[in-house]
C-alpha cells in the first residue's frame, strides 16, 4: 500500500511539473507585471485570496504583487520569515522540522505554505525558502537552491526545488517569477 501512495505522489508531482512547464511556455513573453495581473484575475474570478510566506526573497513577492492597483482584492498578506525563529513563531513550524532537514528543504517549504494558510484568511499560499548567496551555499544546497511550496485549501500541498543561476538579485527575481508561475499552475490546474 505504501508503494501505491508513493506512485500517486510521484504522478501528482509530475502532472504539477508539466503544468508549470506549460505555464512557462505560454507566458514566456510576459513580464512580471503581466504574470501578476493574470494571477490576480484568476484569483478574483474565484473569489480567492493569496498569502505569501517568504524567506530568501525577503518580501519581494509581496512587493511585486501589491505593486498592481487593485491587488487588495486578491492579496491577503505576506509573512517574511527570514530567520528560523520567525518561521517557528509566525508560521508555527515545529523546530524539529527545521532541525531535521534544514530551513532550505522540501519539508520546510511545505510547512511554510501550510502555516501561512492557517495564519491567514487566504485560500491559496506560496512559500519560498532558499540560498540566494553569495554565501551560505553547501555542496548539498549550493547558492541558487530554492524550495517552493504551493498550498490550496482542500488540496495536497505541492513542492518543488529549483536551482537558479546568477547573483543574489537575479536568484531572488527568478524565485519570485517561479513562485507566480507555480501559483498560476496550482490554482488554475
Amino acid at each position: 500500500m505504501i508503494w501505491l501512495q508513493q506512485i500517486n505522489y510521484c504522478v501528482g508531482n509530475l502532472v504539477f511539473c508539466l503544468r508549470v512547464s506549460d505555464k512557462l511556455r505560454t507566458m514566456r513573453n510576459l513580464d512580471i507585471q503581466s504574470l501578476i495581473v493574470n494571477l490576480g484575475q484568476s484569483l478574483k474570478s474565484k473569489n480567492a485570496r493569496m498569502v505569501a510566506a517568504e524567506s530568501c526573497t525577503g518580501g519581494g513577492l509581496a512587493q511585486v504583487c501589491t505593486s498592481v492597483a487593485g491587488s487588495s482584492d486578491w492579496f491577503e498578506c505576506g509573512f517574511v520569515t527570514y530567520s528560523n525563529e520567525s518561521k517557528q513563531s509566525m508560521l508555527d513550524i515545529p523546530s524539529f522540522v527545521i532541525d531535521g532537514s534544514g530551513a532550505v528543504s522540501e519539508q520546510v517549504a511545505a510547512a511554510m505554505a501550510e502555516g501561512a494558510l492557517r495564519k491567514s484568511n487566504a485560500q491559496v499560499a506560496v512559500s519560498i525558502t532558499g540560498v540566494a548567496g553569495p554565501g551560505g551555499g553547501t555542496l548539498e544546497k549550493p547558492v541558487g537552491t530554492v524550495w517552493f511550496g504551493w498550498a490550496v485549501e482542500g488540496q495536497k500541498t505541492r513542492t518543488r526545488r529549483y536551482r537558479f543561476r546568477g547573483d543574489r538579485n537575479q536568484i531572488r527575481a527568478q524565485a519570485v517569477e517561479q513562485a507566480l508561475l507555480g501559483l498560476l499552475a496550482v490554482f488554475e490546474g
